[in-house]
């Protein structure tokens, strides 16, 4: 547990480096499922791509009673989740957007949210749409999707315009001196106690061959495939720069 604090800590400063205005962002998610939740007194919740938990601890302790599933491919990140907050969420080891990966998240009565952030950039279009319309058939009568991440403008000019504010936003309010995504995983993967997880990640990784990613796809691309999806509502409802937080709402 000792271990997992320390990854999971590091972990979230070297976050804060590529999420813009993150805690904001995970405040806002958390509002945004307040909101939805208010006459729901023990809502469940869904964590798509949770990594180490930082979104299901924050959630766990805005909605204490709300029961929430976090799911994840990584073996290493998952695992630090599980050590490093063991009450706060059921963590489940499944590909999102791969045939049958909801069957895992054991839900017999549906969900009322799922939230998600800087997780489904790597599905190509095809691929979420397919996990889009699998969480709205989850979805209860009211509920939500709730998507925070890096959406472009679909003009190149304002993309461009979007990623300089954002960077320069980052650059005012950040500290450079925090360690990187690499190096991260690089001291993460010299760690022996480590080392299991990590060879099983690796080996992860070189079985999917990788899944690309969909940074490309701004929000209009991204509100076509929700309401083809058969989510009647969608609305950006916070941006700074390029990131945002996309709300989809089900009849």
């Amino acid at each position: 547990m000792e271990t997992a604090r320390t990854w999971v800590e590091r972990w979230e400063r070297q976050q804060q480096r590529y999420a813009l205005d993150r805690e904001e962002r995970f405040t806002v998610i958390c509002d945004v499922v307040e909101h939805v939740c208010v006459d729901r007194p023990r809502p469940t919740l869904l964590d798509l791509g949770c990594g180490p938990g930082s979104l299901s601890a924050r959630l766990a302790r805005r909605l204490p009673e709300a029961e929430i599933v976090a799911v994840d491919m990584d073996p290493m990140l998952l695992e630090l989740a599980r050590a490093h907050h063991p009450d706060v969420a059921r963590w489940v080891n499944a590909v999102i957007g791969e045939d049958g990966w909801t069957d895992a998240l054991g839900l017999e009565h549906g969900l009322d949210g799922a939230v998600t952030t800087t997780a489904l950039h790597y599905l190509q279009a095809p691929a979420l749409l397919k996990t889009y319309q699998s969480i709205a058939a989850l979805l209860r009568p009211g509920g939500a999707l709730i998507n925070g991440d890096h959406f472009p403008p679909d003009a190149r000019s304002c993309s461009d315009l979007t990623a300089h504010v954002g960077r320069r936003r980052a650059e005012r309010a950040g500290d450079e001196s925090q360690e990187d995504w690499e190096s991260w995983w690089t001291a993460a993967a010299a760690d022996p106690e480590l080392a299991n997880l990590f060879e099983q990640r690796e080996r992860l990784c070189r079985s999917s061959g990788g899944g690309g990613e969909n940074w490309h796809l701004p929000v209009s691309r991204h509100t076509e495939l929700l309401r083809e999806a058969g989510f009647s509502s969608v609305t950006p409802v916070w941006q700074v720069g390029d990131s945002c937080v996309l709300v989809a709402l089900k009849d």
